[in-house]
Formats: C-alpha cells, structure tokens, sequence
C-alpha cells in the first residue's frame, strides 16, 4: 500500500504500483483504512472498567495501567512462585513480524501459559507436508499458465481479488475454471463448470475422480515412476474404494465424477487451488491429501501453470529474535501449551496453578472461538484480563484494561504473505494516534516497569526502535533471497523472493524420500493413516439435520472491519440463508423470522431464500453486521480437526462442522430446546 499524508495527517490509501502481485490496487477494505484510522469509536486512551461487561470504562494514564498489569504480575508470581498463572491469548494481526514483539514479553518471563496452534490454516498445512515435505506455491501469476484452474474451496473473488486477472487472462487463452464448493459463490458464478460439493465430502470425490483417472488409464506413469514414494499402497486402496460410496457421500452423479476424471486426466497444466474452507472440518486433512494426490496422479506438480497450492511459508525465514525464545534466562523453559482451538475448555481444566491473568492481543476471543458458554465461564475466575486493540470489541467489553493500538499506518514492520512471493518494509507513515502504541512498544514498557521493581523478572529488551528490531530479524539466507545487501533497501520498494515462479519445478521434494510421498511415514508415526484415504468425518443428525456455514462475509475479515458505514449498507441485518426447497418445506417466506438452534444455543436472525445453497445448507457469512449480540459461534462445537500439531503445534478446528434445524420464530413464546 502507499499511504498519502498532509501534515500528518493520513488522507489517501492506494495499491503500490511497484508491487508486482498487487499491481497498483488493493481490495474495498484496504480503501477504507482512513475511515478506520480515524473512526470516533477507535480506542484513544488506556481504560479500566469499573466491573467486567459492565459498560463502566474510566480513562486512565499508561503509567497507572502498567502499574496494575505490572503489580498483578509480581503479586502472582509470589503466590505460585511461578508465573504459569500468566496467559496469552493472540493471533497474527497483520502477520507482521513486529507483532511477535507480544509472544517475546511473554517468553521473557520464563514458563508462562500460552496458546498454540491456528485457527486458520493448522490442518492444511500439515497435509501438504505429510505430501511434500514443506509449503510452497507457484507465483500467482502462473495462473494465466494453466489450461485447467480448479478452485477447490476458495472464492478469490472476494478474497483474493488480485489473482482474478490471471483467471481471466488464462480463460481469455482457452482455459476452462472448473469451481468445487458447497456454495455457489462469485467465483463460481464466473467459472465455466461448477460442482456444488457436500461440506467435507471433498475426499471421497478426490478419490473417486483418482479412482476413474486409474480405471481409464489416464495417469501419469512417468511422474509417478520418478518423482513419488509409496504409490502401490495408494493404488491398491482405490482399487477396494466403493465408486458408488463416493457418489452419494459427496452429492454427485457418476456421470459428473466421470466428467471430472477425464478432464483431470487429459488436461496438462492444471492449476489446482486449494482453500482454508476445505479443511475446516474434522477430516479436513485428509480431504487435502486426496486433493493433493490428483496432481501427483496426473503429473501436475512441478509443471509451469500447474500444481496443487495451498500456502506458501518459502519467505518466512526470519530468525524470529523478536520472540525471544533463545535467551539464557529462559533457554530451558517450557511454556504451558494450550491448543489455540480449544482454549477455553483446556483453560478450565489448569489447575497448577490456575490461570489467574489473560492478555489478549489480535484476538477477539467472544465473536471467533467456538463454545462462547464455556469460554465466558471459564473467564469469571481470571482476576486480570488485558485486550489490546484498535477498537472496543466484544473480548474488550469483557476486559478490566483495555490499551490502545497503533495501526500499521502508525508503526515499523516487515510483512511477508503466504500466497505471494513479495516482501515489503511497512513505513511508519503518521504519528501514533492519540496515546495508542504499538505492540513492540507495549512489551517494552512492560519489561521496563517490572525490572524498575524487581530487576532482571523479565529480560525482554527495555530500549531499541522497531528498525533495530527488525536489523536482527534479517539474515543472510533473507538476504540472498531478495537479492539485497540490507533490509533498509526494501524501504524503496517491495522485492519479489528469488523462488522459482514454478512450485517444485525441480521435483525434488522435502520429504524423507525426497518424492512425492503416497504414502507418509511421517503421518503413519502420527497415528494418521499413512496414505490419502477418505475419513468419514461428522455429519447431520435426525435431530439437528442442517450444516450451518460460516465462511467469511466480502467486506469482512473476521470480526475487522466492523465500522465502516458503507460496508453496514451491504448487511444492513443479520441475515441466514437457506435454500427455497428448504424454504417451503419449512414454511418460511424471505423476511421471516426465524430461529435457528441446536444443543448448544439458539439464534433468532432474519431468514433470506438463496439457490446459491443446497437444501441441507444453512449460510451465514461471518460477522455480517456488527451492531447486534448475536454471536452465530455460540453454535459451533469446536470439534478439532485431524491435523495440525506439526506445523502449527496444535489440531485445527472444525467450524464448518456445525449442525442445527430451523423453526420460524414465534413472537408469543420462546422457543425450547432442551
């Protein structure tokens, strides 16, 4: 992004026209950063609340709200003679490095509690390693390559809006895009094939389509032969896999799996994209090796415009100082891991000793986690909870201390991605507004009043600017990555990584075998199957007999975004939708009132008709509207998913994994569901 300023102040956001995979334009969210800059409602100054949730905020200087964090943080530590009653709780913000400066404090106090893992991508990126080793994509732009894109599980159009010239760039050359999801979405409302899947049924119609390619003869004998490990296993498993199993659990006809197979098996590049949806189910891993193993069949990876994608982590080598895990005061120190995914119900069960102070920092834990029940029940016995952010979220409200953060338009960083290859310095481009701070800063403060009080409690580094940190993040394998002799040179621009533009060109994978693997010892030594099988999962019940999906709203990331009037206009109201078959089955007119529920909670919402879903598919695009209560998590279990714990230290969760009915709304008595 470029940031415009007048006399310091912010007046203009644009694409940076340098960078190679933006292009000089950034998506509808990114032109409302000035808005969200200076909205009234952004957090100003630090403030307590006088009782939690209770409203009550009271303005307070930095030095008073340290001074309670500080004291509580002492007074703790001389009751455990620990600090393990001490909790973290945070995200990635932005993904930039800065940001780490909050797991480095937290490191910094030796053994502390903290959550690990990902609520994102977990589960993905450990099927891609099990398959090749670590995570790499081909440059975006090698979309335009392909004569074959399938989009399975991702929407560009809303999310990933830079990579839609290259879709249309290769349909212009005659490619065909073939879109697999549940939901009949932007992108798929632009593809020449749409393949309405069933939720996590994406493996069974992966190994059908594999099973057809063999039947047919279609593979790749040579890629196979030379460049994978383990194929025979994953072979005679197709050979005993029910074709007709498949064809009902993912909600296709033979005729359309068979169409898919000869495409597949014909058709040389294909683009294959994999997105975050898919694998946010309890099987969701192995759903992604199966869609793995239709580009090894076929001989599909390691070819310009081809491959299976997922996300890229190539220019994530950083040393990570910032975390400040090497340190010899803490060197041997082991942190209390709580699975990020299931925070709050491994929370309740800390005992020695309790967790008793919560900091939340990139988060906001009562509209994105699963089981807000269990989370708001296990929060009442932590004496301290700090959140810091931008604006008073819902995790604020529940919060004694709240301190302001800076935006990135008002702190140093460096930012990688995971899709593209480009890597920028992110320029302080105006002053902090008002008191807010950066987390860096935060840290630093922290450190510096508990050493004031107790010297050497915490050996993260008191002084340095952002530029002194980022100077140690730097290394020479960065360096010759992007062909630059000092991280200052980016200040002039982004650089693209020196990577291949073609994933795995040289077929040479980081697996054990260095092949493409088949079959993963490495999933095998997990208590995974070894191979790309298909897992049942979880699914509808006579009872609850609806999925309820929650991918993300277009103007939305998350709970982000959330005061932008002009993004209000698009949801004005909560809204679900349902199919219309759905819809007369039920008696439910578009408009209506409605209550959807399960053994969890109940939700009433306003109930619109949508062909873009099936009939046993109730959607509701995340955080919709931000002026309500309604907390559409409250319905989701939070059952985990089978990977994760490799690459990110703990399993993903299931948050497609939802299942609740539907009744209309009846104003004269509340609806009972227990």
């Amino acid at each position: 992004m470029l940031a415009y300023t007048h006399l310091g102040v912010l007046k203009k956001v644009t694409g940076d026209p340098s960078h190679g995979y933006t292009n000089g334009k950034i998506c509808a969210k990114g032109y409302s950063y000035v808005k969200n800059v200076y909205h009234p409602d952004r957090l100003k100054y630090p403030m307590i609340q006088e009782e939690r949730n209770s409203g009550n905020w009271k303005r307070i200087s930095w030095d008073e709200a340290l001074d309670i964090i500080v004291n509580k943080i002492i007074e703790l530590n001389k009751r455990y003679n620990s600090n393990l009653s001490l909790a973290l709780n945070k995200y990635s913000g932005n993904f930039g490095i800065m940001h780490y400066a909050v797991e480095g404090l937290f490191n910094s106090l030796g053994a502390t509690t903290q959550a690990i893992g990902s609520p994102c991508w977990s589960t993905g990126l450990d099927a891609n390693y099990y398959d090749f080793g670590s995570h790499q994509t081909s440059d975006p732009s090698e979309l335009k390559r392909a004569k074959l894109i399938v989009l399975w599980g991702v929407n560009p159009a809303w999310t990933a809006v830079h990579s839609m010239p290259f879709i249309y760039e290769a349909k212009e050359n005659g490619a065909k895009v073939v879109v697999i999801d549940p939901v009949y979405t932007s992108t798929a409302k632009k593809a020449d094939l749409y393949i309405q899947v069933r939720p996590s049924s994406d493996g069974a119609l992966a190994i059908a389509i594999a099973k057809i390619i063999l039947n047919k003869n279609l593979q790749d004998n040579d890629f196979i032969k030379n460049y994978t490990y383990g194929f025979e296993h994953f072979k005679e498993y197709l050979k005993e896999f029910d074709l007709e199993v498949a064809v009902e659990l993912s909600g296709q006809s033979l005729e359309v799996i068979e169409n898919l197979a000869n495409m597949f098996g014909t058709t040389k590049p294909i683009f294959i994209w994999t997105g975050f949806g898919l694998q946010r189910h309890v099987n969701g891993g192995q759903n992604l090796r199966a869609i793995n193993a239709l580009g090894a069949i076929t001989g599909n990876i390691g070819v310009m415009g081809g491959g299976v994608h997922f996300a890229q982590q190539t220019t994530w080598n950083f040393n990570f100082n910032i975390l400040n895990k090497n340190q010899t005061f803490n060197e041997k120190v082991q942190i209390r891991k709580v699975n990020i995914n299931n925070f709050s119900k491994e929370l309740k069960d800390l005992t020695d000793p309790p967790v008793k102070f919560l900091w939340v920092s990139c988060r906001n834990l009562l509209t994105q986690d699963t089981r807000k029940d269990i989370l708001l029940d296990v929060l009442k016995n932590i004496e301290l909870i700090v959140n810091v952010d931008h604006f008073l979220t819902k995790t604020a409200e529940y919060s004694d201390i709240v301190l302001p953060a800076t935006t990135h338009f008002e702190e140093m960083d460096v930012v990688p991605g995971y899709w593209h290859h480009w890597i920028g310095i992110n320029q302080q481009a105006i002053e902090p507004y008002y008191e807010s701070k950066s987390d860096l800063m935060i840290a630093q403060l922290i450190s510096k009043k508990l050493n004031k009080l107790i010297p050497g409690f915490c050996d993260f580094p008191e002084l340095g600017k952002a530029a002194d940190f980022i100077e140690k993040e730097f290394n020479k394998e960065m360096y010759d990555l992007l062909e630059i002799n000092h991280w200052s040179e980016l200040i002039e621009g982004p650089k693209r990584a020196n990577i291949p533009f073609t994933a795995w060109q040289d077929k040479i994978f980081h697996t054990p075998s260095k092949k493409y693997e088949f079959y993963a010892d490495l999933a095998k030594n997990k208590y995974l199957p070894p191979i790309p099988s298909y897992s049942s999962g979880v699914g509808p019940s006579k009872k609850y007999p609806y999925w309820l999906l929650t991918p993300h709203a277009q103007q939305r990331l998350n709970s982000q975004f959330q005061k932008i009037e002009w993004a209000l206009n698009d949801s004005p109201e909560p809204t679900i939708y349902i199919n219309p078959k759905l819809a007369e089955e039920k008696g439910l007119k578009s408009g209506d009132m409605v209550v959807i529920f399960n053994e969890f909670g109940q939700l009433t919402i306003k109930v619109k008709h949508s062909n873009d879903i099936a009939a046993n598919t109730i959607l509701y695009y995340q955080n919709s509207n931000s002026n309500n209560e309604l907390t559409i998590n409250n319905l989701i279990p939070g059952f985990l998913t089978d990977m994760g714990q490799v690459s990110t230290g703990s399993e993903g969760v299931a948050f497609y994994d939802a299942f609740v009915d539907i009744e209309k709304y009846n104003f004269n008595h509340k609806l009972s569901i227990f």
